[in-house]
């Protein structure tokens, strides 16, 4: 096979659609695992972002075993509601089954990693279409072997012009309504095609992404991937990459429980593509393509229920190094998206309540405990309709705290580590809230990712990632001459419905 040579963009980029149409008939979406039923069935409560929605009583009647099934106009609005307020999601009845996809292409970039792509086209599924981009390999002649062995197209950049560029190209040589990109270093595991696909079922969908986590035991058990899994550093990025997003289906959205998506993995439907990939940013290029789509109006979600496997870094000063890269998108995407990129997200009760806290002061827990109590009864004033208003109040003041809580220990260690360690060398109290925020956060994100490290390793683990990441930040903003990257942003509280 000769490989197609490009040398420029192709062309202009597609025009990106307005998203339109209503789910159909036969989509189903169930409760998520964090939204509880109050009121008799009258109400829904996200328990995990504050969020409360009072059903009518026709509506209510539609929610059957914890399921919405559109069968009318009345049921695909109230489906449409609940999944834009993070209520539910798209559930179907069966598994899903690769064999059955055939109308989604995949691009692969890659630059000289002969193995990995071997691997990566072995483990697709033998009906779909690829297009492998080489992205300026000095091996040409590898990459083009591997490919035609697999049966993809191959197009080549005589000069590398970096990941947002090869996808870029990739998706103008895929003839397909869907788009799967996927990185020469993963490998996906069975279903991940079909539980992807499925999801745009839903007209408004524009992308969807997997889970990824890292790549699983050498089946041949060798004593040296044996011990790299059991390394520390292997053990914390299995349960705290930067790629891995969780557990739980979600949507995305700046600021919502799953932010971004990482183009390790990701599927997109040719509607909602716009002008891709920037090619200007060579980091966070994947962050910014999400949040554009998003803010076209198009619905995006993560899937956890897909899967791909993922090299992780295992070289302690290449994963620093790594992590310091991530952070040094942060100024670029606060120059395209303002403060989606903030590292801290307060309302005025919730910074009263950790600014009380953080102040330790004689005052602080009255200061604290009167902001929690004046949110609680404002907020009970607005829910006339509850069975209980007071204690539903208390229930969504409850989640703003400790949203702002975990946020402000994150950000101390993480975003600000350079403010915290300057405070805390004069201070004492500074000392105190910067050692009880290392402790606290660590110890409470190991119990809640459910890591085989030891607490003790995995703290040490969790601030290295939040020195690097931070240091990218900084390193960011000065070389963009700005702190807008570093700016909380200051918002409502509304999410009474």
């Amino acid at each position: 096979m000769t490989p197609l040579r490009l040398q420029d963009g192709g062309g202009a980029p597609p025009l990106q659609s307005t998203p339109q149409g209503s789910l159909p008939r036969g989509y189903a979406v169930r409760l998520g695992p964090h939204t509880k039923v109050c009121d008799g069935g009258r109400s829904l409560l996200g328990t995990s972002t504050g969020r409360l929605v009072y059903l009518k009583p026709r509506a209510a009647a539609l929610l059957d075993d914890d399921l919405v099934t559109v069968t009318d106009g009345t049921s695909a609005a109230l489906a449409r509601l609940l999944l834009d307020r993070d209520l539910v999601d798209p559930w179907w009845p069966d598994r899903a089954d690769d064999s059955e996809v055939s109308d989604v292409v995949v691009v692969v970039p890659v630059r000289d990693r002969p193995a990995q792509l071997d691997r990566l086209l072995g483990a697709l599924p033998p009906q779909v279409r690829v297009v492998v981009v080489d992205d300026g390999s000095t091996d040409e002649e590898s990459t083009a072997r591997i490919a035609c062995r697999h049966g993809a197209t191959v197009v080549r950049h005589e000069v590398s012009r970096g990941p947002a560029a090869a996808r870029n190209t990739g998706f103008r040589a895929a003839d397909a309504a869907y788009v799967a990109f996927l990185d020469s270093d993963v490998v996906p595991q069975h279903g991940w095609l079909a539980a992807l696909r499925r999801h745009f079922d839903d007209p408004l969908l524009g992308l969807v992404a997997p889970r990824v986590l890292g790549l699983a035991p050498d089946p041949a058990g060798r004593r040296a991937a044996r011990r790299e899994a059991r390394g520390w550093l292997h053990r914390y990025e299995a349960a705290r990459s930067s790629l891995d997003l969780g557990d739980d289906p979600a949507s995305v959205r700046p600021h919502g429980q799953v932010a971004y998506l990482p183009s390790a993995a990701l599927m997109v439907r040719r509607e909602a593509w716009g002008s891709g990939f920037d090619e200007d940013l060579r980091v966070g290029e994947d962050v910014d393509l999400v949040w554009r789509t998003h803010e076209a109006g198009w619905r995006i979600r993560y899937e956890p229920a897909a899967v791909v496997r993922h090299e992780h870094r295992t070289d302690v000063s290449a994963w620093l190094s790594r992590k310091a890269f991530y952070g040094t998108s942060a100024d670029l995407l606060a120059a395209r998206h303002g403060d989606a990129v903030a590292p801290m997200v307060l309302n005025p009760w919730t910074a009263v309540f950790a600014g009380a806290l953080l102040a330790q002061r004689r005052w602080s827990i009255p200061v604290a405990a009167a902001a929690y109590a004046v949110t609680t009864l404002r907020i009970s004033r607005r829910l006339q309709r509850s069975d209980s208003p007071v204690r539903t109040a208390a229930s969504l003041t409850a989640v703003g705290a400790v949203a702002s809580l975990w946020q402000t220990a994150s950000a101390l260690n993480r975003h600000y580590w350079p403010v915290s360690v300057a405070a805390a060398v004069v201070s004492r109290r500074a000392r105190r809230a910067l050692l009880v925020a290392a402790l606290a956060e660590a110890l409470l994100d190991h119990h809640r990712t459910r890591s085989d490290l030891d607490p003790l390793r995995y703290l040490v683990a969790r601030r290295l990632d939040d020195l690097a990441y931070g240091s990218g930040v900084w390193l960011g903003a000065w070389r963009g001459r700005s702190l807008r990257a570093l700016r909380p942003a200051v918002k409502g509280f509304d999410h009474l419905r």
